[in-house]
């Protein structure tokens, strides 16, 4: 039974530090990413080779296993939103009169916004594009929408931004 938990919990943490250094590498932090993947390939050797010994008598272990990566996937991807790596941008198309106001209210906030002019199929717009880090999105999206301000709302991950207000590489 202690071999079955000792390949269940190791293949879970196995996947999850897999799923955190795909995001690191993807989000250019090159050497969190080669550390975490050093740790990585380290757990998985161990594991494989427990798993691999007898698997022809005890073929549990290969149930035990992938159960474990399957698992691991699960709370790697929590563990991402958890640690909310990275910059994204959020664009906002509103009215004309409302841009502004909804632009007012985020910069209260300490949100850097740029408004540009658009076109509508009816009337004139307002495109907000907001650069932030991916643990304001939660407090960004609230604010526009308690601002009752109607508004399309579209957000994109953003691999690097330089300068701009409140965001530093």
């Amino acid at each position: 039974m202690g071999t079955y938990l000792f390949i269940f919990f190791a293949k879970i943490v196995e996947v999850a530090l897999m799923t955190v250094r795909t995001v690191m590498i993807t989000r250019g932090e090159k050497l969190y990413g080669s550390i975490i993947g050093f740790i990585e390939v380290s757990i998985w050797l161990y594991v494989v080779s427990k798993v691999l010994v007898g698997i022809d008598q005890d073929p549990i272990k290969m149930v035990v296993y992938a159960f474990g990566f399957t698992c691991g996937n699960y709370i790697g991807c929590i563990l991402e939103e958890k640690l909310a790596i990275g910059v994204l941008t959020i664009n906002v198309i509103t009215s004309e009169q409302d841009g502004e106001e909804l632009a007012q209210i985020l910069r209260e906030q300490k949100i850097g916004v740029t408004i540009i002019d658009a076109e509508g199929l009816k009337d004139e717009k307002k495109i907000l594009v907001i650069h932030a880090k991916r643990k304001r999105r939660k407090e960004i999206i609230d604010l526009i929408h308690s601002s009752d301000i109607k508004a399309v709302v579209s957000i994109t991950d953003t691999k690097t931004v330089y300068g701009g207000y409140g965001i530093r590489k």
